[in-house]
């Protein structure tokens, strides 16, 4: 395993950053200005780590991260939620949850019961065991956030939340014209 000092270096602003991106990335860069490609590089990079993280966590447990994501939406609604709702607001297709819902209910961590306000529509519910299971997932799961994130004081970690955010929202300020462009 790589030791940071060994990948990373500081800048003038005694601020990390990864010489052979920098390296990688001027011969794209607008006037010279590394900035946007260097950081785009640093999120993907702790983004596949944090992946790699819950990956092991959920793979040894037989959930995949995306049917954990489910999962946690799941146990946010006592009454359920409809597959579409659940897409929605896990950035999916309803095709993707279809199949992560079932493979929730093959391992009775969730259940589809109609919903009680159309009857063409369908709610998936947690389980008492899916319950179960995310409690059991919870105290490793903290330990790992708390190893990801050792040394960062609370403000930073909000920062962190808050550039991630906003990453995020402009996102959103652009699909329009990704949408646009396919």
């Amino acid at each position: 395993m790589k030791h940071v000092d060994d990948e990373f270096d500081r800048d003038p602003d005694d601020l990390l950053f990864n010489p052979q991106v920098r390296a990688a990335v001027t011969q794209f860069a607008l006037d010279g200005d590394t900035s946007a490609l260097e950081a785009a590089a640093a999120v993907r990079a702790a983004a596949r780590g944090l992946e790699r993280l819950q990956s092991k966590g959920t793979d040894s447990r037989g959930l995949s991260p995306g049917a954990l994501d489910i999962l946690i939406r799941l146990a946010e609604r006592e009454d359920g939620i409809r597959i579409k709702d659940l897409a929605h607001s896990a950035g999916v297709s309803s095709r993707n949850v279809t199949g992560l819902v079932d493979t929730l209910e093959r391992g009775g961590l969730a259940v589809r019961v109609p919903d009680p306000e159309d009857r063409r529509a369908v709610l998936a519910r947690i389980t008492p065991s899916g319950r179960t299971w995310l409690e059991e997932f919870r105290r490793p799961t903290q330990r790992a956030m708390d190893a990801f994130f050792r040394g960062f004081t609370p403000a930073e970690k909000a920062l962190v939340r808050h550039l991630c955010l906003r990453l995020v929202e402009n996102q959103h300020r652009l699909a329009p014209y990704l949408e646009e462009q396919q």
